[in-house]
């Protein structure tokens, strides 16, 4: 890691930064514009607007603005780009460049923020390295003296990407590609809804729906959209069509005849097949009644989502670092995520391996496609894979394996159950749903699942298995009948901090019950993210998009008011994760968590904060509490203190969101997260089996045959339970490291706190040859 001994607040005196959109616009780029603003205005750099992109900076004059930090309040929730986008011809002519050149020169700019898809990227590594021939045309020609060119020698460019198609390699998302998945599975629900209508009133009326999602050369929305719906078809620009299989529904037993119009969703990314030509295909060959939807620009618009906001608040950071920190030897970089973990790779190396992607497959090279795409692209296509278009085998393994929910319900636990259970019945398993827990299992609540069983799971919120908090413990003798009457081999258990600890239970328990000595796998799903092991749980996604709508909501209430401060109270037990990420995805001035400890004084700092901010253009303050930050200071007792300390300048409401932040349909990335989760744990377990199987027998006893399956930074890992014991805090059942914790400096800064920001963990350039490893 790059170490900066600079104090970061001091790092842009006497700079400044230029930031602008380009090319289409894309969810999400409000809040990397923002922040670019205010973090550079932190370290004491001037920052400016540029309007209508490239054309804006060759035009010059009032579309080259400075920008102030009120000029970015009320920027977060809103789609588009603020500060307008547009292609320009211009710019690619040397003289509009020279144009652009002496309009920065003539302000001092010296240092480039593009955010845009990879023609716009490249454009700004060309205006990079024309720059000093540039200067001398200028200087020639009188534009500017030889002074100002000595003062402005090199131009600094830091890239982010903003493109609803992910189509730009080196990343594994680009901004507004998750808010575009939004919307697109806002129209699949809708769709699935009349298909589920059209399915009860004519039973065996075939219905197949098409969908057309954007993306030009990428499949990428319709990929995740298709892991993410359960789809039967996915035509992709990445895959041989020719390749694929014969369709999965076209037996004749009433199971069959249902799935096919119950299920059946086709999507279509770009050419040469087209959404018409799939119609008359299902049409002609299968006799169905075919509906086509063409989503457009429908995926471009709307509000943002959480990750969207988020995303573009680090990777506004992590650009104005990389700007302030580059060098005349420094390639031009773009800021790209990995995991989740904000990178620094150079930016034509990506725009090299995006170019062979599309080379690749022009020349019919699908699998060097498929690489090139990157390890998360490749992971969703081998997922999607495993789901799809095969049947279960008619040789059966003569394994049971239980699938449970533990804790409180969450969205996306459905489409971990789903994609377990079907992944499971293609390795020839009999798959059994444990109802209601551990107290299920203690019951023999128990019953097999069959295919069809998990139909249409992928878009229903909460527990479709029934789901308690009840832990092992105190049932250990009836649980190992069971398991014993039952002939479970092996538990996938879905849920939150109660299954970390009732999965240990069960291997603490393995000394005394041999019943209990077959493989496990624990499964994070809690809205509170508090689960040791990894990094995300399924369901926070959901919570998370909750808290911020709500949010948005509660601050659009005030728009006729003046100086109002609202006070919301979130889910999350102990864990900070909600109210932190939500105060920086709706854009909070305060966000009380119990890993952080906060006192009277804090409080007191905090409404002279509001007070000031008053004084300002911007009337409104949200501050956010997680429920069990602290014991005394409560949401009553901060909405009292508040509402007292801002008699005359501001007054205050307050909100406790309670359990609405557990329910609700779930986003595309819990769909997709837990559907990839729960086929890899099948998956695992099947491997496991046969090395704890000896002379027909189970016997499991080693600590890596109980693992909770968690992602850590960069990839999915299998980490035994026992192991995890160490990283616990089980009295406020959070793990001891979490490293959301190092993103709140981030979002106090960019509530204009003068606080330090730790520049020591910023990343090194790294390369996209060495990351993409199989290239």
């Amino acid at each position: 890691m790059q170490q900066c001994t600079m104090d970061p607040t001091k790092m842009g005196v006497g700079r400044s930064i230029a930031v602008l959109t380009s090319g289409g616009d894309a969810q999400g780029m409000n809040a990397a514009v923002r922040a670019t603003v205010r973090v550079g205005l932190y370290t004491g750099a001037s920052v400016y607007f540029v309007h209508e992109g490239y054309q804006g900076l060759v035009d010059g004059g009032d579309n080259i603005k400075l920008a102030t930090w009120e000029s970015v309040s009320m920027m977060l929730q809103l789609g588009g780009t603020v500060i307008g986008s547009a292609r320009c011809k211009d710019f690619q002519t040397r003289e509009g460049r020279m144009k652009a050149a002496g309009n920065l020169v003539k302000l001092g700019i010296t240092n480039l923020c593009v955010i845009g898809g990879d023609g716009s990227l490249t454009g700004a590594n060309q205006f990079r390295t024309d720059w000093s021939e540039l200067l001398v045309d200028l200087v020639k020609a009188g534009k500017i003296s030889k002074d100002e060119a000595s003062k402005s020698s090199h131009l600094n460019i830091v890239g982010m990407v903003g493109s609803i198609d992910n189509d730009f390699c080196g990343t594994d998302m680009t901004i507004g590609t998750d808010s575009a998945l939004h919307r697109i599975i806002e129209v699949v629900d809708a769709i699935t809804t009349t298909a589920q209508r059209s399915e009860t009133l004519v039973p065996y009326h075939q219905r197949t729906f098409i969908l057309e999602v954007m993306g030009r050369h990428c499949g990428y929305l319709a990929l995740v959209t298709a892991l993410s719906c359960g789809a039967d078809w996915v035509f992709i620009p990445e895959i041989r069509t020719s390749s694929m299989h014969s369709h999965p529904h076209t037996h004749t037993s009433p199971d069959a005849v249902w799935r096919s119009s119950f299920d059946c969703f086709d999507l279509l990314a770009g050419k040469p097949i087209t959404s018409d030509q799939l119609k008359q295909l299902v049409t002609d060959r299968l006799g169905f009644d075919t509906r086509t939807t063409v989503l457009g620009h429908v995926q471009r618009g709307g509000t943002p989502s959480a990750f969207d906001r988020i995303l573009g608040s680090r990777m506004g950071v992590e650009a104005v670092m990389a700007l302030l920190e580059a060098t005349p030897e420094t390639p031009a970089c773009v800021v790209s995520l990995s995991g989740n973990q904000a990178v620094r790779l150079p930016l034509m190396e990506c725009v090299q391996v995006t170019k062979d992607v599309t080379a690749a497959m022009a020349e019919g090279r699908f699998e060097d496609a498929i690489k090139l795409r990157g390890k998360s692209f490749e992971n969703n296509w081998n997922t999607y894979k495993l789901l799809a278009h095969i049947n279960p085998p008619d040789v059966k393994s003569n394994i049971n394996v239980a699938v449970m929910n533990i804790g409180a319900p969450c969205a996306g636990m459905n489409s971990a159950v789903r994609s377990a259970v079907r992944i499971g019945m293609i390795q020839g398993h009999t798959m059994l749903a444990v109802h209601d827990g551990f107290d299920g299992l203690a019951h023999g609540n128990i019953e097999p699942l069959s295919w069809t069983n998990v139909s249409g799971w992928t878009g229903k919120g909460g527990s479709m298995l029934g789901t308690k908090r009840t832990l092992p413990g105190k049932m250990l003798e009836e649980i190992s009948l069971n398991i014993n009457k039952f002939n479970i081999n092996a538990m996938v258990i879905i849920g939150g901090f109660e299954a970390f600890v009732g999965g240990l239970e069960l291997v603490q328990a393995r000394e005394k019950y041999e019943e209990l000595c077959i493989p496990m796998v624990v499964i994070p799903a809690t809205v509170s993210n508090n689960v040791p092991g990894s990094d995300f749980s399924i369901g926070a996604d959901t919570a998370l998009n909750t808290i911020v709508a709500t949010c948005d909501r509660i601050k659009q209430s005030a728009a006729g008011t003046k100086r109002r401060v609202f006070i919301i109270e979130t889910m999350g037990g102990y864990c900070g994760y909600l109210a932190t990420m939500a105060g920086m995805a709706s854009g909070a001035d305060a966000a009380y968590i119990y890993e952080e400890k906060f006192n009277i004084k804090d409080l007191e700092l905090n409404v002279e904060h509001l007070v000031q901010k008053m004084k300002t253009t911007v009337k409104r303050g949200l501050i956010l509490r997680n429920e069990n930050s602290n014991a005394h200071y409560t949401t009553d007792f901060i909405f009292n203190l508040y509402s007292e300390e801002g008699k005359g300048v501001f007054d205050c409401r307050k909100n406790v969101l309670g359990h609405m932040q557990q329910g609700g349909t779930p986003t595309p990335f819990d769909r997709n997260f837990g559907t990839k989760m729960g086929a890899k744990s099948v998956l695992w377990l099947t491997e496991k089996l046969k090395t704890c199987t000896r002379h027909g027998r189970i016997y499991a006893n080693t600590p890596d045959s109980a693992c909770l399956l968690g992602m850590r930074k960069r990839a999915l890992y299998f980490q035994p339970l026992a192991e995890l014991k160490e990283e616990t805090d089980f009295e406020h059942r959070i793990p001891k490291t979490q490293w959301w914790l190092k993103i709140r400096p981030i979002m106090k800064i960019l509530a204009k706190y003068n606080i330090e920001l730790d520049t020591s963990e910023h990343a090194n350039m790294e390369h996209v040859i060495k990351k993409m490893g199989h290239l």
